[in-house]
């Protein structure tokens, strides 16, 4: 098993190393990390999800023209090159395909305990201090404004305006980050969550008493 695991870590470090700096090597290092610690408290198959959380941006569709099962495909060929047998390599493929954020706003038909803990690991590195870098990493990587007083905030996004959404930065937090406390699955995530959520809510307040010349 550790053997895998290692070979694993090892091809996914070399292809994202020129990855965005949110969904880099460090960023699946993190949520690998969140993983095992949610193990801690969680009982599931510790090789799916150890596979999972390695392999879950191993082809980001943002990066890759939409295209969602291009990861799932990816991790396949890769973990059947190791010979892991048919079922992990499914189960995996299943979780990569359906654990993103976007993938919950359309029509999920896959469900597992491994799905909960790998999700739950990758909002975890959503929110607080790394989550609002990464958001504003990735908003200047698409060159979208910081923030925009002018463009609305949408509630209840769908999978496609989701998706294709250009808004500001700042948007995003009340479009995802700050709604994902409470979808963690697990108990051991939703504690984590807690004080993460609570910084990005001081974040966002000192940012508007600095836009308005308050502080």
């Amino acid at each position: 098993m550790q053997d895998i695991i290692d070979k694993t870590a090892f091809f996914v470090q070399e292809r994202l190393k020129h990855a965005e700096a949110g969904h880099d090597w460090w960023h699946v290092l993190r949520v690998w990390n969140n993983t095992k610690l949610i193990l801690v408290h969680e009982k599931a198959d510790r090789l799916i999800c150890e596979l999972a959380a390695l392999l879950h941006d191993v082809a980001d569709s943002k990066f890759h023209d939409g295209d969602e099962h291009l990861g799932p495909a990816l991790a396949g060929t890769f973990l059947n090159s190791l010979q892991v047998d048919a079922d992990t390599v499914q189960h995996v493929k299943n979780i990569i395909l359906n654990m993103s954020y976007k993938a919950s706003l359309g029509k999920v038909i896959f469900h597992s305990k491994e799905l909960e803990i790998v999700q739950d690991a990758d909002r975890l590195d959503a929110i607080g201090a790394i989550g609002v870098a990464r958001a504003f990493h990735y908003g200047g990587f698409k060159n979208r404004e910081i923030y925009n007083p002018n463009i609305p905030i949408k509630r209840d996004l769908t999978k496609e305006s989701y998706k294709n959404s250009t808004a500001p930065t700042i948007n995003h937090f009340y479009e995802k980050l700050l709604l994902l406390k409470d979808n963690m699955n697990t108990l051991a995530a939703q504690r984590i969550a807690v004080e993460r959520h609570r910084f990005m809510e001081t974040y966002l307040q000192q940012f508007y008493d600095e836009w308005n010349g308050i502080k």
